[in-house]
């Protein structure tokens, strides 16, 4: 059952999801070669509490950090460690916090230093996909309007989308009911209505969509060790069209 949210709902997930964007624009801004992902992980946390927030990630389903960064070849769901970002790597960064009672979820790529012409079309792409994807959240359209808009856009650019792992609901709970995956056929799924509340989240390879889990449990690679990225927005429906609630002032 998808779940719609009361205005006084979206003002609070609303508050999560800002202070989501406002906690990842600044690890956004750390990231450079030298610095290490656990640094980022514990700053996200200290953020989050200095916020009056919990974590959203840490201790769910047994995920033992705070933020998810998952590098170069990683999808999603890669674990903080001590090894330097290196120049030319690219990062993904999910984050989530509970405020309130309700759940905010975004998610960026970030490239390290100066990249290659391949991985910063990649993280292009992937960001122009989600954009898309969430022109297509208005009411009276269906579920896979939203992801057919990304898998086109990924595919039409040499690029696969991950099928793996999809979007999903939000709001009371990290993940709610729909879920949202990155491809699908336009026209189809259900309808579409205001007070719906999706975290969409195209997973972009640069080669094959296969992917595979590593011996953590968590971790998600590409199976043919090409560059993945990773964009997150948690958007609301309402009847003048699509909100992204996790937006910030650099957008």
């Amino acid at each position: 059952m998808i779940i719609l949210k009361s205005p006084r709902e979206l003002e609070k997930i609303r508050k999560s999801n800002v202070i989501v964007a406002d906690i990842l624009e600044i690890l956004k801004e750390r990231v450079r070669p030298g610095i290490d992902t656990l640094t980022l992980n514990d700053l996200a946390e200290k953020l989050a509490y200095k916020r009056g927030c919990k974590p959203a990630f840490k201790g769910y389903r047994g995920f033992p950090f705070s933020l998810c960064t998952s590098l170069n070849n990683q999808v999603v769901h890669g674990f903080p460690s001590k090894e330097p970002l290196k120049e030319g790597d690219i990062l993904s960064i999910d984050f989530g916090v509970v405020h309130d009672g309700y759940y905010g979820d975004a998610a960026l790529t970030v490239p390290v230093g100066s990249v290659s012409e391949e991985a910063l079309r990649l993280i292009n792409v992937t960001r122009e996909a989600l954009y898309l994807g969430i022109e297509q959240a208005r009411v009276g359209n269906r579920l896979f309007d939203i992801s057919y808009a990304i898998q086109a856009h990924v595919e039409a650019s040499g690029f696969s989308v991950v099928r793996k792992f999809v979007g999903h609901g939000i709001g009371k709970e990290l993940h709610e009911e729909p879920q949202i995956p990155n491809y699908g056929t336009p026209g189809t799924g259900p309808r579409l209505k205001e007070g719906m509340v999706f975290a969409i989240e195209p997973m972009v390879n640069a080669g094959g969509s296969d992917v595979e889990t590593l011996e953590d449990g968590w971790t998600a690679v590409t199976k043919d060790g090409s560059l993945s990225a990773h964009f997150e927005h948690t958007i609301a429906i309402t009847g003048n069209g699509p909100i992204i609630l996790s937006r910030n002032d650099e957008e």
